[in-house]
């Protein structure tokens, strides 16, 4: 498919442009990562390119580093700032990719955490302070 200038329809483009309201974790010229409305733990952030292609396959090469760059320091965002014992970093790619943009999930993860195979049971934040405090920690370490 290739890349979009418009991603018409897009909820991903619309958060990217400010059009839709999200928390923003990471905002640079070629990315922006913001929390998962539904995350599987608290502090689950989604990476998308500002640019809307749909999948990997799509994003040019010269891309990849910059942006699995950013996916790096988020995942060490989550030990730093989260005190989480690791992170899960994954795309899915058409099949269960539940919004056609390229986004990479980046979710602290510690031992025991309930997480098993590829049954993730969502979380939800108590409230939208906490999940502005979540975020504000997250981009605090971005900077």
């Amino acid at each position: 498919m290739g890349a979009s200038a418009a991603g018409a329809g897009c909820v991903f483009c619309e958060i990217v442009k400010g059009e839709r309201p999200a928390h923003i974790v990471l905002d640079v010229p070629d990315a922006v990562a913001f929390l998962d409305t539904r995350p599987l733990f608290k502090g689950h952030t989604l990476l998308v390119p500002r640019v809307h292609y749909e999948t990997l396959g799509d994003l040019p090469s010269d891309l990849l580093g910059p942006f699995f760059g950013q996916a790096q320091r988020l995942a060490g965002a989550m030990e730093s700032v989260l005190g989480s014992a690791g992170s899960f970093v994954a795309m899915n790619n058409r099949v269960s990719q539940s919004v056609p943009h390229l986004h990479v999930h980046v979710v602290p993860r510690n031992r025991k955490d309930g997480l098993r195979g590829f049954f993730w049971p969502r979380q939800k934040y108590a409230s939208e302070v906490e999940t502005a405090e979540y975020a504000a920690r997250l981009a605090a370490a971005m900077v």
